[in-house]
């Protein structure tokens, strides 16, 4: 299993469209995809037409369950979706309350990890939705995967917000025996303004090793896609924004060799 995660410390930057994106093309290309919803606002469960304020099972229970995760207590969570090849393990509100209720815990940032572990076998690829706040939630979804994905607006306050994640990944990097590999992935690009133009060239100017080279355009077929619970390229594989994700997908995958070179 290849585990990514999905964070920015801003939120309303693309991060959950990154999710489904990038999860319903592997999908459907006959990868077997398990989506992680750690956001307590549950906005990839609701993509997918869960309610995660009456759901019974969820990704808190993974840090409630006293006893040694098993193979059974983690696959009990999985929910199928409408997409073959794409599962879920849904949010719920109760996520909120994991610092306050399980303070001092041991283990308590590698959870995640843990019960991916028990799954490993059962997915080509784990995709990881974050809150947008540093806290035990993030920092499990970090120690957890093997590359970063960091959606970045392409507007200037979000520029500013990219630091504090980087800040944040600096931290993280300490605590692990290698380095985190990731990339920022340029979203809401709309070439027609100066705030985003400029904001894109601020990012490849000041961050060349790590963006990806092109943008994720603004695109309504995103928000059309969410209304009637559709991974995007399932919704309409021609839009501009979902052909943009495909171009980051097969960025993301190439060979080592060819990414040292890039």
């Amino acid at each position: 299993m290849r585990v990514w995660t999905i964070a920015n410390q801003k939120g309303g930057v693309g991060k959950t469209t990154t999710v489904v994106s990038l999860g319903g093309l592997l999908a459907s290309q006959g990868q077997r995809v398990l989506l992680l919803d750690l956001d307590p606002h549950g906005s990839l469960t609701s993509y997918f037409r869960f309610d995660h304020d009456t759901l019974q099972k969820s990704s808190f229970d993974i840090f409630q369950m006293s006893a040694p995760l098993s193979k059974q207590s983690v696959e009990s969570l999985v929910l199928p979706t409408s997409q073959v090849n794409l599962s879920l393990i849904p949010a719920t509100t109760g996520l909120a309350t994991v610092e306050r209720l399980l303070q001092g815990t041991d283990g308590l940032g590698l959870k995640i990890s843990k019960a991916l572990a028990q799954l490993w076998d059962d997915y080509d690829y784990a995709i990881i939705d974050t809150p947008p706040v540093l806290g035990v939630l993030m920092i499990n979804a970090l120690a957890a995967c093997e590359k970063l994905l960091i959606p970045v607006q392409t507007e200037h306050l979000a520029i500013k917000g990219l630091e504090r994640m980087l800040r944040t990944l600096t931290m993280i990097n300490r605590s692990r025996k290698t380095e985190l590999p990731y990339v920022i992935v340029p979203t809401m690009f709309d070439r027609r303004t100066h705030a985003s133009t400029s904001s894109l060239r601020i990012l490849r100017n000041d961050h060349a090793e790590h963006v990806w080279p092109a943008a994720v355009p603004v695109d309504t077929r995103f928000r059309d896609a969410s209304k009637v619970g559709q991974v995007p390229s399932v919704f309409d594989a021609k839009a501009r924004g979902i052909q943009a994700y495909d171009g980051l997908l097969r960025y993301l995958l190439r060979p080592a060799n060819q990414a040292m070179s890039a």
